[in-house]
């Protein structure tokens, strides 16, 4: 495998012109010793933590301008501080304020409705300059591949490609794509690679979701669009992967949804009833054509902990188990910036919970040193 050293000093020239990074290596590399003398050491049990957040954004400027985005314009797509151009800086910052030691990037799918060779485009462009910044970064920042899910071959091939070439960590993708959920066969060559490669797969709402089929029920005050359906869509992306027997056909894949896995762990048990209430609907068996109670494919998933109260932490980590879950911040929107203090802060935690839920669970996921 090509490491990120490698790929930088085979490619110097091809990439320089990456709007992601830009000329601007040195700088990005001098940012962390900077911002270092105020960096927060997250303490357990008197003993230093690594911290890991699975739920950070950025985006690509070169790559955006190809559908015609650019970052600064109206919209929260395309908020200026995702670059890691003139943000890494106040990016860094703000992780060694809240004691975050390294972000898991992201970047949220648009380009599902492009055709074969822009997408190939776009998500190459993207890959290139995700693996630059993680290699000028490499304590701070890892990454998740972006792929065309649109098309499953080549979305299998790009997974591949960023993690045996680029040193990306799994893949991130969308709760849909145009429509289609999942759960549907045509998605099984990408599944089936995700497997393969023991990549973890990141879901994420794409705002082109739940939210886009149902926008007069979501539409007023309460920004519901995202406030219910984000969560919505991430709790449909999961059930499918479990009713419609993805995860008996590729039971090693390692799924993370984000947002605390939307609604999911807060009503399982409603899964586990439903096939048995409804038979008719559900041809198969108690729980249809599954091997498993849906509660037992939710606990071999992974989840952020996004669900901002204690209680709603004590809650997920009893319904999926503490070994599930991740710190996540969705930075740089600002929902959170005591995500570490949540996990501190939850009563009933041991420090080995604690431990697990601020790093080490992410670190052995993701294959982060400590």
């Amino acid at each position: 495998m090509t490491t990120r050293r490698e790929f930088l000093e085979a490619t110097a020239g091809a990439l320089a012109g990456i709007a992601f990074v830009g000329c601007d290596l040195m700088a990005a590399a001098a940012a962390p010793a900077q911002a270092q003398a105020r960096r927060r050491e997250v303490m357990v049990g008197g003993k230093r933590v690594k911290t890991v957040d699975v739920h950070a954004h950025c985006a690509v400027p070169e790559a955006l301008a190809l559908v015609g985005l650019k970052l600064g314009t109206p919209g929260a797509a395309t908020r200026p501080d995702l670059s890691m151009v003139t943000h890494v800086s106040e990016r860094m910052r703000a992780m060694d304020e809240q004691g975050i030691d390294v972000e898991a990037l992201s970047i949220n799918a648009y380009w599902y409705k492009t055709e074969r060779d822009l997408a190939k485009q776009i998500c190459q462009i993207q890959n290139q300059a995700l693996a630059e910044t993680c290699a000028a970064n490499p304590d701070r920042f890892v990454a998740f591949t972006t792929v065309a899910l649109q098309y499953p071959d080549l979305a299998a091939e790009q997974l591949e490609e960023g993690i045996k070439k680029y040193g990306l960590r799994g893949a991130g993708i969308g709760g849909s794509v145009n429509g289609v959920d999942l759960g549907d066969p045509q998605f099984d060559p990408f599944w089936a690679k995700a497997e393969a490669l023991e990549a973890v797969v990141f879901i994420h709402p794409q705002g082109s979701g739940v939210a886009a089929e149902i926008p007069h029920r979501l539409k007023g005050n309460g920004l519901l669009g995202n406030i219910i359906g984000f969560p919505l869509e991430t709790t449909i992306a999961l059930s499918h992967l479990i009713f419609d027997g993805t995860l008996d056909k590729f039971p090693g894949l390692k799924i993370c949804g984000a947002h605390g896995g939307g609604y999911l762990p807060s009503y399982g048990a409603r899964s586990d009833l439903g096939c048995s209430t409804q038979p008719t609907q559900c041809p198969g068996g108690a729980h249809g054509p599954i091997k498993k109670k849906p509660t037992e494919y939710l606990r071999q998933m992974y989840y952020d902990t996004m669900v901002f109260t204690p209680e709603g932490l004590r809650h997920l980590a009893a319904e999926v188990g503490v070994s599930q879950l991740m710190i996540g911040t969705d930075y740089p929107y600002p929902w959170t910036t005591t995500a570490v203090d949540h996990i501190l802060q939850t009563p009933g935690l041991s420090d080995a919970d604690r431990v697990a839920m601020l790093g080490g669970n992410a670190m052995k996921l993701l294959g982060i040193k400590a």
